[in-house]
């Protein structure tokens, strides 16, 4: 890691030593795991599965993936046990790490304007290049020439721009294409609702790459460490910057080894968060 990252970031490690809980938020898609043309063979950079795996088992991080992928897609990839919790579909959807699955009734004027942008893919025989959620509909490009994205890009929003007006949903840009969705779905709104939950002295840090992470960057302003991960740097409302994968292999080690000094006799407040048995050291 950068020296001058690592600086940056040893006011916080320090913090996460001394807390009974912490909290662990992450992106899926470009933070934990690169890009892939295949979406289903979209697996973590290597070591950052058994890193987090260790983190979670440590039972002193609540971890939790807040993804633009359905929640159900996210835990066969990560593969890591006890599972964290999932918030999907850019926080439409919350699953728990005991299962249950949290989603909000979409309204009738949601539904027939999803139905709209489908039907208009349909007209453009593009269908095969959608991503169908319960909940919203995404479009990608990853892996066209620039022509042929901007071609699709193009004719899809010739369609959507007017269903997402009339039908009050929110047309989302990310690196590879465009998602139509319910205006709740929203990185920003998930993280909103969860730091509600949990006490305001909890070290918290998020985890992201995507333009739908930056409303999760600003949402976090003042509780805890926002950090972009992604190759090359952008304007970002995160406070750091690192580059995947070895910067990000370097931030879970240091994160697991402040959670690893923690005071044992914090361990069973951190079990009963966790749902998983405490490593005792």
């Amino acid at each position: 890691m950068r020296p001058e990252v690592e600086k940056q970031l040893t006011p916080f490690l320090q913090t996460l030593a001394q807390a009974s809980q912490a909290v662990l938020l992450v992106d899926y898609d470009g933070t934990l795991a690169p890009f892939h043309v295949e979406r289903d063979q979209a697996y973590p950079y290597p070591e950052v599965a058994p890193l987090l795996q260790e983190i979670v088992r440590n039972c002193r991080t609540r971890v939790v993936i807040v993804s633009g992928r359905d929640a159900n897609e996210v835990l066969p990839l990560l593969n890591i046990h006890p599972r964290p919790e999932v918030w999907g579909i850019h926080g439409l959807q919350r699953l728990r790490t005991d299962g249950s699955m949290e989603t909000p009734r979409l309204d009738d004027r949601t539904l027939n304007g999803l139905s709209d942008a489908d039907r208009w893919l349909g007209d453009l025989q593009l269908r095969h290049v959608a991503e169908f959620k319960a909940g919203s509909i995404a479009v990608h490009w990853r892996g066209l020439s620039e022509n042929d994205a901007e071609d699709i890009r193009s004719r899809v929003l010739l369609g959507w721009r007017p269903i997402a007006e009339n039908s009050g949903l929110d047309l989302l840009n990310f690196d590879g294409g465009v998602e139509i969705r319910p205006s709740e779905a929203d990185k920003g709104v998930a993280v909103r609702a969860f730091l509600s939950e949990i006490n305001p002295d909890t070290p918290v840090a998020y985890l992201g790459d995507d333009a739908t992470d930056e409303s999760a960057f600003q949402a976090m302003q003042g509780r805890g460490i926002t950090i972009l991960v992604r190759p090359t740097w952008r304007e970002t409302a995160a406070q750091l910057w690192l580059q995947p994968p070895d910067e990000l292999r370097d931030f879970l080690g240091l994160w697991l080894k402040a959670r690893a000094e923690q005071n044992t006799l914090n361990s069973g407040a951190a079990a009963a968060v966790n749902g998983c048995q405490p490593q005792r050291n």
